[in-house]
């Protein structure tokens, strides 16, 4: 019998935040608890006990994890031996001509490959770029592989052959073989089908060496799992989708939590009525920032993570290596900031728990944003004199104040992040400065109306449950899939017979997985994005609504693109390199908020000091974020506090509380 909870849960490296709603009663319980690493399902159990709730009074559970993302970023994943077209076998050793590093000589140009020479190995088999049979697949060849993949010891096999998005025939059957030898078999057809041979195979290897763990944590999900309760795993192109449909296809799972905060931050701007709107996520080691257009997020298909590139559908988030655990340093008489962190151990030095390097949260505190008198959540207690301490070398160094140390530290941190707004703005052909920032996470609050000002924006938005806005990401999710497929289409010989067709394979592949989860064919929703470049370009842009049917119109669009993108268009010839796909079904419905029921004028929880641009001393006011009812503006300098986070209003803002419980602050700045 349904019980009528839907629960968001999003696992980071140092909390888990849980979200739970229920909406038939208009009821939210939201709690943070610190992430277990060591028993991930005892930390699932753990976040629900925080909102008292046990597992078989839920019947959703939509669970954002971090478990690929760090595997691959610290290079912790199976064996993978690789096979390829014969000749091809050392695309990933060969690589990109790029170097990681261009001015250092020192230092190798790139990353080693991810498999080594020992663990790769070949077949006879050969396919034009247009699908068609070059060298029929060698049976022989293919047993002297498998033979070779066995005796490497390899735990995970990844096939990538060449051309092979254009006629999956060669690798289907190669697949069908080896799974009857091997439990973890990645396809290129399936992980990534799409030409640019080297990135679909480090795609295709990254899939497969994640397959073990990946699959490993979903079997303990589910028989965990109470017979009445639904799972649900958030992906990384920013809805759910169920986890068998994941475990084949596990780099889904990449950037999970940052997609679910975007996530998010769309619902709240469709919302709000917001048609151009940047998510600017804080938290103690990253910031995450990413465009959001008339309430849906920007998806990219060229990313990279761990230094590999990682080719398929993701929300176009930017991090960068800023955040309230971030270090401050000089380097040779420059103030640095990042991308090295504290981390959760030893944290900050005002955490009091040995750190006693100075970081962004140290310089927080030093300038009175924070007050030292709140306990974090109930368990994190702030040292102001462990923070001082901590600046005082660098003070010292830069022959300033503590004060004026703590605000240099900022504004630098600031500058990074700012760069990273004009890179989601300026290089999607975005004017920034007409954009709403909608700031959350732990940090984020704290730093958004400096930030907004030295962009030129005008409006901060606050969302209800800042602090655990990813799992409020996990709760409002739709169901969805994603994939991009090459097709390489001249406009002066397009085949709409082809087009067509490719059409209809991805929306029957996407839609396989809703079907097998009971939603009707007619309830689906269907999104398609083309990418279009010159012939002879390397790169494509991508038209969203794109009119496939329509190749005139389609024309015309690109050429509107490329001239807001680059300032030009030319009549040369063009072509349709790639449809992207989404299928989803209509969404839960944005979550229930809470705000104070209250229109009757809040009164200050205390005043005290605190240091703003200028420099100098200010009394400022703070404020209980729960004590704020709507309608009610406060001048700044204002501080509001909440269990998790701080909220800045610097001298020259205003800040409103609206009627569901997000913080609206006019900066004072502008285009």
């Amino acid at each position: 019998m349904p019980k009528g909870w839907q629960v968001g849960i999003d696992v980071g490296g140092t909390f888990t935040d849980v979200i739970a709603v229920h909406r038939a009663r208009g009821e939210v319980r939201a709690a943070k608890v610190p992430s277990r690493t060591d028993d991930r399902i005892a930390g699932l159990v753990s976040a629900l006990g925080a909102v008292d709730l046990a597992w078989p009074e839920v019947d959703d559970l939509i669970h954002g994890t971090t478990i690929v993302t760090n595997a691959i970023i610290q290079n912790d994943h199976a064996d993978v031996a690789l096979i390829a077209t014969r000749g091809f076998a050392d695309t990933l050793a060969i690589g990109r001509q790029n170097r990681r590093h261009l001015y250092r000589l020192d230092l190798p140009p790139k990353l080693a490959p991810q498999v080594p020479a020992e663990r790769r190995f070949e077949v006879s088999e050969r396919l034009a770029h247009d699908g068609r049979v070059m060298t029929a697949l060698d049976p022989a060849s293919v047993e002297d592989a498998i033979a070779g993949v066995e005796a490497s010891g390899a735990e995970a096999v990844a096939v990538s052959l060449l051309h092979s998005y254009a006629n999956p025939a060669h690798e289907e059957a190669l697949g069908a073989r080896l799974r009857a030898t091997f439990p973890y078999v990645a396809l290129s057809h399936r992980v990534n089908p799409e030409a640019r041979e080297y990135e679909r195979t480090a795609t295709t290897v990254l899939s497969a060496g994640v397959m073990p763990l990946a699959a490993a944590y979903m079997d303990d999900l589910e028989s965990a799992k109470p017979e009445t309760s639904r799972l649900h795993l958030f992906h990384s192109a920013g809805g759910m989708a169920s986890p068998e449909a994941l475990r084949d296809l596990p780099l889904g799972l990449a950037a999970s939590g940052p997609a679910a905060g975007v996530a998010a931050a769309g619902g709240m701007a469709r919302a709000l009525g917001i048609e151009r709107a940047i998510s600017f996520d804080m938290g103690g080691t990253t910031t995450d920032v990413c465009l959001i257009l008339d309430g849906e997020a920007q998806i990219a298909s060229d990313r990279s993570l761990g230094g590999r590139p990682l080719r398929q559908p993701m929300v176009a988030v930017e991090s960068i290596g800023a955040g309230g655990g971030s270090v401050a340093r000089l380097d040779h008489g420059s103030l640095v900031v990042g991308p090295e962190s504290a981390g959760a151990v030893p944290g900050p030095a005002c955490y009091a728990k040995g750190g006693d390097r100075p970081t962004v949260t140290d310089a927080n505190l030093v300038l009175g944003y924070m007050d030292v008198e709140r306990v974090l959540g109930g368990n994190v207690r702030l040292n102001a004199s462990l923070a001082r301490a901590a600046m005082a070398p660098l003070s010292q160094a830069m022959e300033m104040t503590p004060e004026a140390a703590a605000l240099g530290v900022v504004k630098v941190a600031d500058a990074a992040m700012l760069r990273a707004l004009r890179r989601v703005t300026v290089e999607r052909g975005v004017d920034g400065r007409n954009c709403t920032l909608l700031a959350f996470g732990g940090a984020g609050p704290m730093h958004a109306v400096a930030l907004a000002r030295a962009f030129s924006i005008d409006k901060v938005v606050v969302p209800a449950h800042s602090s655990m806005f990813s799992a409020l990401g996990c709760v409002g999710a739709e169901m969805s899939y994603a994939q991009q497929r090459t097709l390489r289409v001249a406009a002066g010989a397009w085949d709409q017979a082809r087009v067509d067709l490719a059409r209809r394979e991805l929306r029957a592949t996407l839609a396989a997985p809703l079907a097998a989860a009971g939603h009707e064919d007619n309830a689906l929703a269907v999104e398609e994005v083309a990418s279009v470049r010159y012939s002879g370009q390397s790169y494509a842009i991508e038209i969203a609504d794109a009119a496939l049917d329509d190749p005139a119109a389609l024309g015309r669009a690109f050429k509107d693109r490329h001239g807001v993108l680059y300032g030009f268009a030319t009549e040369e010839p063009w072509e349709l390199v790639s449809i992207r796909m989404r299928v989803s079904v209509p969404r839960n419905g944005e979550a229930p908020t809470t705000a104070a029921k209250t229109n009757e004028a809040p009164s200050p929880t205390r005043t005290l000091p605190a240091t703003f641009e200028s420099g100098e001393l200010v009394s400022t006011p703070r404020y209980d974020r729960a004590g704020l009812g709507p309608g009610n503006a406060l001048e700044g300098p204002v501080i509001v506090d909440d269990a998790w986070s701080t909220v800045v209003v610097p001298p020259g803002a205003t800040l409103t509380a609206d009627d569901a419980g997000h913080l609206h602050i006019a900066t004072g700045a502008g285009p």
